[in-house]
């Protein structure tokens, strides 16, 4: 077998984490009460991780070490300037998650989370008609769906902020 490669180790590492924490899931004290256990759901959520780990593991098993040391990367800009372009879309994530947290009491989870969803999307993925639309159905049913998930489904009461209160 030939020379493994730096995601055939990450994978493998996942897959130990995941092993080690559904071991640990063992340790979670069960009540007298109620129907469903407390360590329901993080075994259903580290069962789905460790599949992904293993999907990512045999992904990786199938590429060849020579093809994957090969650069990949445009020679970067010298100075400040290069820097920033390099680490644009990861500086505006965390600048516009930045602004979802300060606007959130504000506009609330609902709103707040299809704005931020909406113009996140607008800024990496570009501002073209045909893409605002897409955008725009993305969103609404991603963010409407994740909301009456929580809400409904799961009894949680999200931040309703001071525009759009539908319990108040």
């Amino acid at each position: 077998m030939g020379r493994l490669n730096r995601d055939t180790y990450v994978a493998v590492f996942l897959l130990v984490v995941c092993g080690v924490l559904f071991w640990a899931s063992f340790d979670i004290r069960q009540p007298d009460y109620g129907t469903l256990m407390p360590s329901t759901w993080p075994r259903i959520v580290l069962a789905v991780l460790s599949l992904l780990s293993l999907i990512y593991l045999l992904q990786s098993l199938r590429v060849k070490p020579e093809e994957d040391e090969k650069p990949t990367e445009a020679p970067r800009e010298p100075g400040i300037g290069g820097w920033f372009a390099y680490w644009r879309n990861p500086i505006l994530c965390f600048v516009m998650f930045l602004l979802y947290l300060v606007a959130l009491p504000v506009l609330g989870m609902l709103i707040g989370s299809m704005t931020f969803v909406f113009v996140l999307m607008g800024l990496l993925g570009g501002w073209s008609p045909r893409r605002l639309l897409v955008h725009a159905v993305v969103t609404v049913c991603t963010v409407g769906a994740m909301w009456a998930l929580f809400t409904f489904g799961l009894g949680v009461m999200l931040p309703t902020g001071m525009i759009f209160n539908p319990f108040g």
